[in-house]
C-alpha cells in the first residue's frame, strides 16, 4: 500500500470507529491536512447521521462545506464528542507534533474541547522520540525575533517558514534540531514565551487513540 492508501485506510477505521456513536444532534470537530481531507471525504457519505463538525481551519470549513455538511463556530457549540485529526508525528504515548499545515493553534483549541482526540495516520508518523520533524510554533509577528532568541536558548534551531500566515494572522518558526524527551515539559516552557501562541507539542492534551495505518493494516494504540 502507498502513503495515500494507508491515510484512506485510517480515515475510513475513524469512520467506522465514531459512527456507532453519533446521532443527528452531534458534531464532530475536523482537523486539517492529507489525512484528515481523506476523513472527511469518508465522513460525507455518512452527513445524514450527525449534525454537522467544527473545522480547524478555513481549509477544512470548505472541504466540509463543499460536501455539504454545516460547519459550526466552536463557541456556538456546548461539547464535541470526537476530535479526529492527523499529526506530523506521535510517540507511544500519544504526544504529537502538529501544524505542518500551520493550523496547530485552531487544532489544539478543538482538540481541548472534544471529549475523546482520534490521532489518524500512516505507521511513518510513529517514532520513539519526536523532533525529527520540526516543532511548529505559531508566534505574533512582531515578536519574530525575540521568539527566535529563547528558542535558540532551548537547544532549537528556528527557521521562519516564508510566505505562510495562519489563519490567525500570525507566522509560523520551525524548530529543527530538538529531541524532545519530555513534551509536556517542553510545550510549557514553549508557549510560556511571551509572543508565542502556540507550539505544536500535543502533550498536555494528547491524543486519547492513534490509529496507525500499516502494511499489515490498520493499528490501534491507546493512551
Amino acid at each position: 500500500m502507498n502513503q495515500d492508501q494507508l491515510k484512506q485506510a485510517v480515515a475510513q477505521a475513524a469512520v467506522d470507529h465514531i459512527l456507532p456513536h453519533l446521532d443527528s444532534k452531534s458534531v464532530i470537530g475536523v482537523g486539517t491536512g492529507s489525512t484528515a481531507n481523506f476523513f472527511i471525504d469518508a465522513l460525507a457519505k455518512h452527513k445524514a447521521e450527525f449534525d454537522g463538525a467544527v473545522a480547524s481551519s478555513e481549509a477544512t470549513a470548505a472541504r466540509l462545506k463543499g460536501h455539504g455538511i454545516p460547519v459550526y463556530d466552536l463557541n456556538t457549540v456546548s461539547e464535541l464528542e470526537f476530535y479526529i485529526d492527523g499529526a506530523d508525528e506521535s510517540d507511544a504515548h500519544l504526544n504529537l507534533i502538529k501544524g505542518g499545515g500551520a493550523a496547530l493553534t485552531r487544532e489544539k483549541i478543538v482538540a481541548a474541547v472534544a471529549k475523546t482526540f482520534i490521532c489518524i495516520a500512516d505507521g511513518s508518523k510513529l517514532v520513539s522520540v519526536l523532533g525529527a520533524f520540526p516543532l511548529p510554533v505559531e508566534v505574533i509577528p512582531m515578536a519574530r525575533s525575540h521568539v527566535a532568541r529563547q528558542l535558540v536558548k532551548l537547544g532549537g534551531d528556528p527557521v521562519y517558514r516564508e510566505g505562510v500566515l495562519t489563519d490567525n494572522g500570525n507566522i509560523i518558526l520551525d524548530v529543527h534540531n530538538l529531541s524532545i524527551v519530555n513534551p509536556p515539559q517542553l510545550e510549557a516552557q514553549i508557549n510560556a514565551i511571551v509572543g508565542v501562541v502556540t507550539n505544536g507539542l500535543f502533550a498536555a492534551r494528547p491524543a486519547d487513540l492513534l490509529l496507525l495505518g500499516t502494511a499489515e493494516g490498520v493499528q490501534t494504540l491507546r493512551r
